[in-house]
């Protein structure tokens, strides 16, 4: 049993391991998980090593992941979300998503978004969180602004190649 450090009504919010090879490569050696998320569309065995190091690198380094989030009354894999460090400032965030495509359209994105907010600002006391999405996953845009992100123009996103819609939230008052 996973043991979960945040939960919501219906998500267990739980930390990368090495150990977790086979739940990485069940979000991220999905193509439909990752079509928006980098250029070729699908990551290659060594990019979900690579992704899942990184998450793992991110605890260590900095306490935050993207992290893996379970449903509460299963205990199955829904995706990851969470922050990662943002440019150079150490009270801002970068705020992302990766849904296994069973669980899209379920509630479970914005549920797991708005447990990330509150802890960012609540417990992390960040100032700012930035979010961007694939140009063409107008699914994200529509979550940005539902949860209360302002557009701030466009940005270009490595991993794709493309300009991505980007966003911000700060602490609310």
């Amino acid at each position: 049993m996973r043991e979960y450090f945040l939960k919501t009504n219906q998500i267990g919010f739980s930390k990368w391991s090495a150990s977790d090879f086979d739940l990485a490569a069940q979000l991220w050696g999905d193509k439909e998980v990752t079509q928006f998320i980098c250029a070729s569309g699908t990551f290659t065995h060594q990019e979900i090593i690579d992704r899942l190091n990184t998450e793992i690198h991110n605890d260590e380094v900095f306490h935050i992941q993207y992290w893996p989030i379970f449903e509460l009354t299963t205990g199955e894999l829904i995706g990851c979300c969470g922050i990662r460090p943002f440019q150079t400032n150490p009270h801002s965030y970068e705020l992302g998503s990766h849904l296994r495509k069973k669980f899209w359209g379920m509630g479970y994105a914005s549920e797991a978004a708005r447990a990330v907010i509150n802890y960012s600002f609540d417990i992390l006391k960040a100032d700012k969180l930035y979010a961007g999405h694939h140009p063409q996953n107008k699914a994200s845009e529509k979550l940005l602004l539902k949860l209360g992100f302002q557009y701030i123009g466009l940005n270009f996103y490595e991993p794709t190649g493309l300009y991505h819609p980007s966003y911000e939230i700060g602490v609310k008052v």
